[in-house]
């Protein structure tokens, strides 16, 4: 499989990454217990599948109930979702934990340059707060590689984060503010800023704080609360290694070797009819040691160029078809 990593970040076409999807999909359907189980449970004979239609999506509460490896490796980090008291979490066992390093190294730079030119100011307290977060892992090495005086995290002391930002406003500092929604919603009761160059980017989230908003609501709130014209996203969790971005409007692209495609969301195993809407399924090459496709929980929208817009997420805690292995 090494030369399969080497391949994965350096995808540049449909055709590479296909080649890539079909050769990670056949070692992971031979190496992963899990996934081959449920494969076979589907009647689905691997040597079969020629193409990316043809590939079925492992349903993403497996991570919550089973170890997924394609690899004998020993986990290097483990990272667990978060959630609510009671809640199983998820857990990703990560086998080698510098293919997740060059992929949002790789997919941030493409996306926002290099970081040693940037501020980045962490409002993350929910994450601070506990053990196993994946983005967490990412922004503590996005912290390191930027090398500015004045980037760094913020739990709850908004006053210090409002001054640090006035003052990187007057020095022309490119900077960059990454926090958790309601997080972001709390610091602007307090605070109105007036810096459109700053880029907002939320990851998503009341984690149980504040009530739910629609995304042009909240973006709004957000965009006057910091005097910015669109609030950036970032879309990734606890089970993928890879993340997409969205400069505004909650329209995200994927980095080349990650591709969000649509299931009918009456029948999970089958494309969307008219692949515009439905529930979303991503291909993600980073995960060659655990499963690089996962039929998430999410509803979506996606766009004739690649791009997508998440929507909602599914009424029920399950997606149908999970309870085909129970062992």
């Amino acid at each position: 499989m090494t030369d399969l990593k080497k391949q994965i970040f350096s995808i540049s076409n449909a055709h590479e990454f296909e080649q890539a999807s079909l050769a990670i999909f056949n070692h992971q359907a031979e190496n992963c217990r899990i996934y081959k189980a449920y494969i076979s449970h589907l009647r689905v004979n691997p040597k079969d599948i020629k193409s990316l239609d043809h590939i079925p999506y492992l349903p993403i509460s497996f991570f919550k109930s089973h170890d997924i490896l394609s690899s004998t490796a020993s986990p290097e980090i483990v990272f667990s979702s978060s959630g609510t008291t009671g809640m199983i979490q998820s857990r990703h066992l990560v086998t080698d934990v510098s293919l997740y390093e060059q992929s949002f190294n790789s997919a941030f730079k493409r996306f926002y340059g290099d970081i040693n030119n940037t501020c980045l100011l962490a409002l993350l307290p929910s994450y601070l707060e506990r053990d196993g977060s994946s983005l967490i892992y990412m922004v503590d090495a996005l912290l390191k590689q930027s090398n500015h005086v004045d980037s760094g995290y913020f739990l709850h002391n908004h006053d210090e984060l409002y001054h640090k930002l006035q003052k990187l406003q007057s020095a022309n500092q490119k900077t960059i503010l990454i926090g958790v929604t309601y997080a972001l919603l709390d610091f602007i009761e307090k605070y109105k800023v007036d810096f459109p160059e700053l880029i907002v980017m939320e990851t998503g989230g009341m984690k149980g704080k504040r009530k739910e908003m629609v995304r042009e609501e909240l973006h709004e709130c957000l965009q006057d609360g910091f005097g910015v014209n669109a609030i950036h996203s970032e879309y990734g969790m606890t089970e993928l290694l890879s993340q997409a971005y969205s400069y505004g409007e909650g329209i995200f692209n994927c980095p080349p070797w990650m591709k969000v495609y649509l299931r009918d969301t009456n029948d999970p195993l089958s494309p969307s009819p008219n692949n515009k809407t439905g529930g979303i399924n991503i291909i993600d090459l980073a995960n060659i040691n655990s499963c690089s496709f996962i039929a998430t929980q999410d509803l979506g929208k996606l766009f004739s160029n690649g791009s997508f817009e998440v929507l909602g997420r599914f009424d029920n805690a399950d997606i149908r078809g999970c309870n085909l292995l129970v062992n």
